[in-house]
């Protein structure tokens, strides 16, 4: 609702402060906050002060909107001239004041202008309270913002350093995963070398491997000073001819300062703290890079590795890894020169006692020994042939199991006892038989296989034996080819009693009988069947002819096909036996 209005008529200045006091007792009633209402009269002053300086007379309008229930509303203060033709006085410009409460609309003088120009000061006495309370709270606020301001460059400045502190953790963390990064190449390279050095028992295979590794990532130029045989072996990379004799001096002084001290030394222009690595005489610099010589030793010094470097320096961890590599071929070259020496000797006690084959009439005989390449398998395998008193032949193959000098010596025990006894018992299983026992008596942990075939002068029938040994392939007079199938008795030296059985077999003028050891027929990938296979077809191979007139042709015909994917890492034993006529021979 609206109520009526009053109208007040401003003529004179006293006119419009009486206004200004009555309006300001309507707001003062309703209890308008003192901010709103210093706004309001300071604004109808205002209005009230440009009427006036316009002359002429003016009128007041003022309008209470209350809201429905009596609740709060507003006041609308109208000012416009007296000769105003404005139909309705809502079309005027009105100040609007909110009313907190309902007020009377009443414009009655009441208070004198005087108490009513006191009582204005009260209005601006609370704005200025407000004011003060404002101050005073925008003084704690900068003091709070301040005390913020504080706390937020303080966290910058913890934020700084954590970021800082962050950054050195990182960089110390990327640091160490490259040095682990680093170290772990490091041991992966040794592990892939030392296998590599490891993998050949041949001294000089294992000096090229080495330089093949480290030319030229690890150094620019190797040698290799070996003692006992007095020989440089440079393995290394040369970049340039011309710089050789000196490098090679220069190479040999260091070599011979690492042999005299037993530890390694180091030359450099600028020489670094290398763990366990002494410092060589200016003398023995190299003008270009630094020297690194390192003794090669296992149970005693067997030469020094002279190396140059890569680059303008040997990084430590590098030179400890070289130190280490060293060491590893050192072994490596000490196990490869007992091996040659144990293989040598091996060998060489083995071809010793290897027979010189007899003449029987009616009978060649060719023979070859082939020992292993591979390994340590020299040992075990023979042949022999020896005449009886009673004229007759025997010929012998046999393979001892193991290999190396104990293999070889067991080998001459065997071969020893075997023609013993074949002197006493012209039967070869009773020989074998016999063999059997002293071998469970002698070796109860060696075993070996056998075969026995006895040859008489004009006799077409041979009796043989066999101990566990691959069958012997027979080459008849028309060139047809057979196998001895016959079950072989168990191999000698196996812990159970066994009486070895004689048999028989055809061989008129113009038969072979091919009598050979594992090592011949025997493959990884294939089974020895294939192999005694491939023997009778070389044998089935060969004329009649080639057998009379070249035995030892003819052997190496036989062995020809079947060693070209031969590996080699067993010894080979072959005894070819061939009848003729005994008026043409």
């Amino acid at each position: 609702m609206t109520a009526t209005p009053d109208v007040w008529k401003i003529t004179s200045v006293a006119d419009a402060a009486e206004a200004r006091a009555a309006l300001d007792r309507v707001v003062t009633a309703a209890e308008v906050p003192p901010v709103e209402r210093a706004r309001f009269l300071t604004s109808l002053t205002a209005l009230l002060r440009r009427c006036l300086e316009r002359h002429g007379d003016w009128e007041l309008l003022p309008r209470i909107r209350q809201a429905a229930g009596g609740e709060a509303g507003r006041l609308d203060v109208t000012v416009r001239p007296v000769a105003s033709m404005a139909a309705d006085p809502a079309d005027e410009p009105v100040l609007t004041c909110p009313l907190p409460r309902p007020a009377e609309p009443t414009l009655d003088a009441g208070t004198p202008l005087t108490a009513a120009l006191l009582h204005s000061d009260e209005h601006t006495a609370a704005v200025l309270n407000l004011l003060d309370e404002q101050e005073r709270l925008l003084h704690l606020h900068r003091e709070e913002l301040h005390q913020t301001n504080q706390g937020v460059l303080a966290l910058h400045t913890d934020l700084e350093a954590a970021s800082r502190a962050q950054r050195e953790l990182l960089e110390a963390e990327r640091a160490a995963r490259a040095e682990a990064e680093r170290a772990r190449r490091l041991l992966t390279f040794l592990t892939d070398a030392s296998a590599a050095i490891t993998a050949s028992l041949n001294p000089a295979a294992i000096l090229r491997s080495l330089a093949d590794l480290l030319v030229p990532d690890y150094a620019d130029h190797l040698d290799v000073w070996l003692f006992d045989d007095g020989q440089e072996r440079n393995d290394g990379q040369e970049h340039n001819d011309d710089d050789r004799p000196q490098r090679v001096r220069q190479h040999a002084a260091a070599a011979v300062t690492a042999a005299r001290t037993g530890r390694p030394q180091h030359a450099a222009a600028h020489p670094g703290a290398l763990p366990g690595v002494d410092d060589l005489p200016a003398s023995a610099l190299s003008p270009d890079r630094p020297l690194l010589a390192i003794p090669l030793a296992a149970r005693r010094l067997l030469g020094v590795l002279t190396l140059t470097a890569p680059g303008p320096r040997f990084d430590p961890d590098t030179s400890v890894m070289l130190v280490e590599l060293a060491r590893r071929v050192g072994v490596a070259l000490d196990n490869a020169r007992r091996y040659e020496q144990y293989r040598d000797t091996a060998e060489a006690l083995q071809r010793a006692q290897l027979t010189q084959l007899p003449t029987l009439p009616g009978l060649l005989l060719a023979a070859r020994y082939l020992p292993a390449t591979r390994g340590l398998n020299i040992g075990g395998d023979w042949y022999d042939a020896f005449l009886q008193p009673d004229g007759s032949l025997l010929a012998v193959i046999g393979d001892v199991t193991g290999h190396g000098l104990h293999a070889a010596v067991v080998m001459g025990q065997l071969r020893t006892a075997l023609r013993a006894y074949a002197v006493e018992n012209d039967s070869p299983g009773e020989i074998l038989t016999r063999l059997h026992r002293m071998l469970g008596h002698l070796q109860p942990e060696l075993y070996a296989t056998a075969m026995i075939a006895r040859f008489r002068p004009g006799d077409p029938e041979v009796v043989w034996a066999s101990a566990g040994h691959p069958p012997a392939v027979v080459r008849g007079a028309d060139g047809s080819v057979r196998v001895l199938e016959t079950r072989p008795g168990v191999m000698l030296g196996i812990p159970m009693p066994f009486v070895y059985t004689d048999h028989r077999v055809d061989l008129p003028v113009g038969s072979s009988l091919v009598l050979y050891t594992d090592g011949l027929v025997e493959r990884r990938a294939r089974g020895i069947d294939a192999g005694i296979e491939r023997l009778g077809q070389a044998l089935g191979g060969l004329s009649g002819p080639e057998l009379e007139q070249d035995p030892q042709a003819a052997a190496d015909a036989l062995l020809k096909p079947l060693l070209h994917d031969s590996e080699r890492d067993d010894d080979i034993c072959l005894l070819l036996c061939h009848t003729v006529s005994p008026a043409g021979q």
